[in-house]
């Protein structure tokens, strides 16, 4: 992880309560965005990408706009969003976004205003209005069981990265069965499936020989579906922990 000084994070809310009570609350929510206007014009994002927002029950704001995860303690009394800490942010490649990230940590370091009208959330900093929908209703939790889940993302310890080859290593569940590829071997096992937490028995792969960017891949895939992990699904996303770090995961549509 890296620390970024004096750039903005948004709307994370205190355990004080300085939000605005007008149109409901934000705590607990994340929210993604459906338009972005800049002087009254349409702005064209990066393909595929839109701007998350979560608001954490613990005060934080986690953002991101199709690249690295952005976090911070902010403020957002008299309808302004006010970073309290400085801006924690991933350092991953990602060719054609990352441009996005230092235009969304930009806005948000601008104690830009917020509103908030049922379903929808207006961010607006200057001639920049982001227009935002709550998760749940624009995407939905995905099933845990049946979805095809491919990794996206190797954490170890705080440190968050794209490992080459990840988007070939793939997992599917179902009920006591998970089946699976590393992106070299295809692999089975079983898994023991309670409210957010998997217990993953040992897992039987294939016997072919990887080497190199495979192998490191394959170790890292493995090791995380070891033992006892905790779980999130979140719209289209399942994350992995444990004590040594995790896995990101996006379905496959």
């Amino acid at each position: 992880m890296i620390a970024v000084a004096g750039a903005g994070l948004l709307l994370a809310l205190t355990a004080c309560g300085n939000e605005s009570s007008a149109g409901g609350t934000l705590t607990g929510k994340s929210w993604l965005s459906t338009t972005v206007t800049e002087n009254g014009a349409p702005k064209q994002l990066a393909q595929n990408t839109r701007v998350r927002l979560q608001f954490t029950d613990d005060g934080r704001l986690i953002a991101d706009a199709g690249c690295n995860s952005m976090q911070s303690k902010v403020s957002t009394g008299d309808g302004k969003l006010t970073l309290k800490d400085d801006l924690v942010m991933t350092d991953m490649g990602c060719p054609g976004r990352q441009d996005q990230d230092g235009w969304l940590s930009g806005i948000l370091s601008s104690k830009p205003s917020w509103k908030l009208d049922g379903n929808t959330l207006n961010v607006t900093s200057g001639g920049t209005t982001i227009a935002l929908q709550d998760r749940e209703v624009a995407e939905p939790d995905l099933a845990l069981d049946g979805t095809k889940w491919a990794l996206n993302t190797v954490i170890t310890g705080e440190v968050a990265s794209h490992q080459v080859g990840s988007e070939k290593a793939w997992m599917t569940l179902n009920g006591e069965r998970v089946t699976g590829s590393t992106g070299c071997n295809d692999f089975q096992g079983v898994v023991a499936q309670a409210p957010g937490k998997l217990t993953f028995g040992e897992l039987a792969t294939t016997r072919r020989a990887c080497a190199g960017d495979a192998a490191k891949l394959e170790s890292s895939l493995l090791n995380g579906l070891k033992g006892e992990v905790s779980y999130e699904i979140d719209s289209s996303k399942l994350e992995l922990r444990n004590a040594a770090g995790g896995l990101d995961f996006t379905a496959v549509r």
